[in-house]
């Protein structure tokens, strides 16, 4: 770098990455902390082991093919055209700080001072995936293997949800050009698609000991510690706001990008090279978690595990428009998605006999699915796109965002690329005999704790140790 002012620029970008990483560890600490907070001391060693395997085999998988699925995928199979392809100055001029020529050059390199941006997106994006498996994690708690969480954890790391970002979160994603799908800070392509894969692994994994009565009625396993899941959540919320900004290019001409040669115009903009503002999404970040609090409050009656998770949904709900709601838009909505997370949690839990232990299933799947859902029908018409301002390098548009194309998009990350996949390998696991612990390690505890007054952990124990 010669240009002191472009070098300023790029080195405040690296910064700004490396920033929003730290921030979003957070959220693993907060997942891991969380889960422990809601399990049973007997499976506490188990948890957190569960939790800290993701690090490096996601890491390690992510790092071998998980961030080239989602360079190599947007346009689908043949869908549609991409325009990477229009003007080869996308990717190779630098003498701007094009966003499309430092995310698409992406070799691995030991220190390589030509290169300051791949290092650092590649990492939130990797964050992105540890966020993916652990809502997977704290659904299926006290009764699956580390092999079958282990192998879950790369599928929805590593695989699964970077197709969808492929498709649906990235500016030359085909479900943009095509369905006019919005989905700024991801309510579907993280968490709708993790809500779904949890879902479709506890059909086949069935629920915990006990958790059902001989006549089909749902026990209560509540948290053990209120004070882990309080300070979990807490942390995961404030692990958000470096997700949120992870979610943004901090600087970028709109110029070119929009058409307009011989203008600069230099703004934030989302993923979409749609323009935004940190202090916009500032607003509607904060207004959607006070809804979902509210509402958790209201609708679960003041119990404090669904009021604390109900900050969450609130948050994933709002998510997929928050780059264009209005702040009340954003509460409303973060409100509504909890009401219905809430409901559909408990609707299925005794219809189907699914045990989520967390509410994993509801916080991240019902309420993202909502999410994109409400999203179509509040921004119906709105540019799902920065691109859809003008026509593509090929001289085609993109689809607004319209009801259809959120529901369609809804489909596809909860059904067919999140509900699917999970039950299928789970069924393989299952057939293998790796999915789920045996029943007497189970009443002992994952990490054979003997409780003193259960006889039966002792006896389970006691057989496993001849």
């Amino acid at each position: 770098m010669t240009d002191q002012l472009g070098a300023l620029t790029t080195i405040f970008t690296e910064f700004y990455y490396w920033v929003t990483v730290v921030m979003m560890f957070l959220i693993h600490v907060g997942f891991c902390v969380y889960e422990v907070g809601v399990s049973r001391y007997k499976h506490h060693q188990h948890t957190l082991m569960k939790n800290t395997l993701v690090i490096p085999l996601v890491t390690v998988t992510w790092f071998f093919f998980g961030w080239w699925i989602y360079w190599a995928f947007p346009t689908g199979p043949g869908i549609a055209p991409s325009i990477m392809n229009g003007s080869s100055a996308l990717i190779t001029d630098e003498s701007t700080f094009s966003a499309r020529w430092y995310l698409a050059n992406t070799e691995f390199m030991a220190i390589n001072l030509g290169d300051r941006i791949s290092g650092v997106f590649w990492a939130a994006f990797l964050l992105f995936s540890w966020t993916a498996a652990s809502i997977v994690s704290g659904a299926l708690i006290e009764r699956i293997t580390t092999f079958a969480f282990g192998i879950l954890a790369i599928a929805i790391g590593s695989f699964f949800w970077v197709i969808d970002a492929a498709w649906g979160w990235h500016f030359d994603g085909w479900m943009l050009k095509i369905l006019g799908y919005h989905d700024a800070y991801a309510s579907g392509v993280i968490h709708a698609i993790a809500g779904g894969f949890a879902l479709g692994v506890l059909i086949v994994l069935g629920p915990r000991i006990g958790k059902f009565s001989s006549s089909g009625e749902p026990r209560n396993i509540g948290p053990r510690n209120p004070w882990l899941v309080t300070v979990g959540l807490f942390l995961i919320y404030t692990g958000f706001w470096g997700f949120y900004a992870a979610c943004n290019i901090p600087i970028f001409d709109l110029g070119p990008e929009y058409g307009m040669e011989g203008v600069t115009y230099w703004t934030a903009t989302n993923i979409y090279v749609t323009p935004t503002t940190l202090s916009g999404i500032t607003f509607n970040f904060l207004m959607s978690l006070s809804g979902g609090l509210l509402a958790g409050y209201v609708v679960a009656k003041g119990d404090p595990f669904w009021t604390y998770s109900s900050g969450l949904a609130g948050i994933i709900c709002a998510s997929a428009g928050n780059d264009l709601y209005h702040p009340i838009q954003a509460m409303l909505i973060g409100a509504i998605g909890v009401v219905i997370a809430y409901k559909m949690h408990f609707w299925v839990e005794r219809k189907f006999k699914i045990d989520d232990a967390v509410g994993a299933v509801a916080v991240h799947g019902y309420a993202g699915v909502a999410g994109l859902i409400i999203c179509g029908f509040v921004l119906n018409g709105y540019p799902s796109s920065g691109y859809s301002v003008g026509a593509m390098w090929d001289g085609s548009t993109y689809a607004s965002i319209n009801p259809l194309g959120q529901f369609l998009g809804a489909i596809i990350m909860f059904g067919v690329l999140g509900m699917l996949p999970g039950y299928v390998i789970a069924k393989i696991l299952n057939g293998m005999g790796k999915l789920r612990i045996p029943r007497e390690v189970e009443i002992a505890g994952l990490d054979y704790e003997i409780m003193e007054d259960d006889k039966d952990a002792e006896k389970a124990v006691a057989s496993s140790t001849r």
